[in-house]
């Protein structure tokens, strides 16, 4: 009768893993995903504003010129940073992972967007410097000014881009919390509470 039992909990804990596995898999293909849709749109953008940049830039002169130019420069870097981040959300490991890798990883994503959300800030604070600059009436107003603008406008932008991409991977994150919410620690051992 023992070994009925032992055989018994056994397929029963393999099932158990199996199916958890496949639930941590489909979480960790989701965040990817999410990942892949977020660097998209940021490309779309980078890429929106390098080709009207020059031909805007070619129309105007002065700060509007300027501003155009910063527009094209700023969004060449974004495009680089949007094919990184696209290339890593297209090649990261979601099969396997285990459930604090999984942790690790959403971790990690949350915290380079609030990080970026920092910088994002300093950005908009730049371009608030640059436009109180201009008004000093030096030789490069006009550049002053329009890069100022640039940079209240790109930096807006990320700013409101990494906000809600953060809150949109915070809610994914309620996800995985739902897979560690039945594991309970007692003083004698390790509880687990299936729900279906």
């Amino acid at each position: 009768m023992n070994k009925k039992l032992f055989l018994f909990t056994f397929a029963f804990s393999m099932a158990l893993f199996a199916t958890a596995q496949t639930s941590l898999d489909l979480f960790n293909r989701e965040r990817l995903d999410l990942n892949r849709k977020g660097m998209l749109l940021l490309g779309s953008w980078a890429l929106a504003n390098i080709i009207s940049s020059p031909v805007l830039a070619g129309r105007s002169s002065g700060s509007t010129k300027a501003f155009h130019q910063m527009n094209g420069y700023w969004n060449s870097v974004n495009l680089v940073i949007a094919g990184f981040g696209y290339y890593n959300a297209f090649k990261g490991e979601a099969n396997g992972l285990t459930l604090a890798a999984s942790i690790l990883e959403q971790q990690s994503i949350e915290k380079i967007l609030l990080f970026n959300a920092g910088l994002d800030l300093a950005y908009i604070t730049g371009g608030f410097y640059l436009k109180e600059r201009a008004k000093r009436g030096t030789e490069n107003e006009n550049r002053f000014k329009g890069f100022g603008n640039a940079l209240l406008l790109q930096g807006g932008f990320l700013f409101a881009f990494d906000l809600i991409f953060y809150l949109v991977q915070r809610n994914h994150a309620s996800e995985l919390f739902e897979h560690i919410e039945g594991i309970t620690f007692h003083l004698n051992g390790l509880g687990l509470i299936w729900r279906i």
